[in-house]
């Protein structure tokens, strides 16, 4: 496909693949960059509408679970909104409404508010499979492997430096990074709507089934798996733990350390540079050294010690300790996904992605109702007392109970402690 002959139903522009790519890299770029923006600032702002801490660890929670249940619902419908009326126009909406969200976020005065801000963040921000769409519209299938990569990377890079920046704003002012998102967003908006073509030609598009906007059918697909169902296991008490930490963190470490934004943001960067690290450069030699099978237990284990040393700290400079000897932890998941990816036939492999990336979802859900729900009920404790960390506690025992699944697992399929190639 062509783009002279997709632009010609938008002759405004001219036809620029490479200037139409990067503002979608750009896009989701600044898309994740104001979800991390916000991560260090958005405790703080609810705890100065809501006036105490349990209030403020409740509402935290509800504005997490509905901001997740909006982004897992909303996913598929701008999917097939983008296959019924172009893939240029949902992109647009979408980070238009990102802008809109963050203004929102910044200028509220209510609670009510806030939460109708991040609805509309999770509406608009489910974005990643059009902007994914684009890119396999207009690649080369030689190429499209390496533009997906990019998406990936700026997938990945938006979490490294949306908190820090965050933060540093944060201690500024606390509506400030809010300001600034949006501001990013709306102007990323408008360079998009004179750079961006169409990639999607009238005849290849299709109307809107009810199936496709079921959230819940990638789930029902595993059903019908049973060779990988201890795996999905294993996926979903790994995510759970992990993201009941990222929802939890920033609050967390307000009530037992006393941090701020500047503080949880500087924290949240190494997280995400520890991580690209892992999983960009290290992944490999890792593989080589342990195995898939031993790599993905030795990660679970990390995982064990490091949440309990999380719950157990009583000074926030250990977390920081902990974050950096916590690096094997980070080769958990993409591992997984490998050994899922070669268990099962190659006519299903679209089909298992997806549903594994349902799972993570619909988990961000749940995990800031369950993390929040525990900080509440001992917001009022002491901040020295341990079970101010019951929240990591948890995620320890979930953690736990997925390197649990994994040795049953594998210690049914001998054969997988070996490397791929050897």
């Amino acid at each position: 496909m062509s783009f002279t002959s997709v632009n010609s139903e938008n002759p405004i522009f001219k036809p620029n693949r490479s200037a139409a790519v990067r503002f979608v890299l750009v896009t989701v770029f600044l898309d994740v960059l104001g979800i991390g923006i916000a991560i260090p600032v958005l405790p703080a702002l609810v705890g100065e509408l809501s006036g105490n801490r349990e209030l403020q660890a409740w509402w935290y929670g509800i504005l997490g679970a509905c901001y997740g249940l909006m982004q897992f619902s909303c996913a598929p419908l701008l999917g097939a909104l983008s296959d019924r009326f172009g893939r240029r126009t949902i992109l647009l909406i979408s980070s238009a409404g990102l802008g809109c969200n963050y203004l929102i976020s910044g200028l509220a005065g209510n609670l009510p508010t806030l939460l109708f801000g991040r609805m509309l963040g999770g509406a608009t921000g489910a974005s990643m499979s059009v902007a994914s769409a684009y890119v396999a519209d207009t690649t080369a299938p030689e190429e499209r492997t390496r533009w997906l990569g990019l998406i990936g990377a700026c997938f990945g890079m938006g979490f490294v430096f949306g908190p820090m920046i965050g933060g540093l704003l944060g201690a500024i002012d606390l509506r400030l990074p809010f300001f600034v998102a949006s501001g990013l967003a709306l102007l990323n908006t408008c360079y998009g709507y004179f750079v961006l073509p169409e990639s999607l030609a009238p005849e290849n598009r299709r109307p809107i089934s009810l199936s496709a906007l079921n959230p819940f059918a990638a789930l029902l697909g595993l059903g019908s798996m049973k060779n990988i169902s201890g795996l999905v296991v294993v996926v979903l008490f790994a995510t759970l733990a992990q993201l009941i930490l990222q929802s939890t963190w920033a609050l967390y470490t307000a009530f037992r350390f006393g941090w701020g934004p500047r503080n949880t943001g500087l924290t949240l960067f190494l997280v995400g540079f520890v991580a690209v690290s892992v999983q960009g450069g290290l992944l490999t030699r890792l593989t080589a050294w342990l195995g898939e099978t031993r790599l993905v237990l030795v990660g679970l284990c990390s995982g064990v010690i490091a949440f309990t040393l999380y719950g157990l700290a009583t000074n926030g400079s250990v977390m920081y300790v902990v974050i950096v000897a916590n690096f094997m932890a980070y080769s958990v998941s993409p591992t997984l996904q490998s050994i899922v990816s070669r268990s099962v036939p190659a006519d299903r492999q679209g089909m298992t992605m997806g549903s594994l990336q349902a799972i993570s979802s619909l988990m961000y859900v749940f995990a800031p109702l369950m993390g929040t729900s525990l900080l509440a009920q001992t917001s009022h404790l002491p901040s020295d007392d341990p079970r101010v960390g019951g929240t990591f506690f948890l995620c320890a025992v979930f953690q736990l109970i997925a390197l649990i699944m994994a040795v049953r697992y594998f210690k049914q399929r001998p054969m997988m402690n070996k490397s791929p190639g050897n």
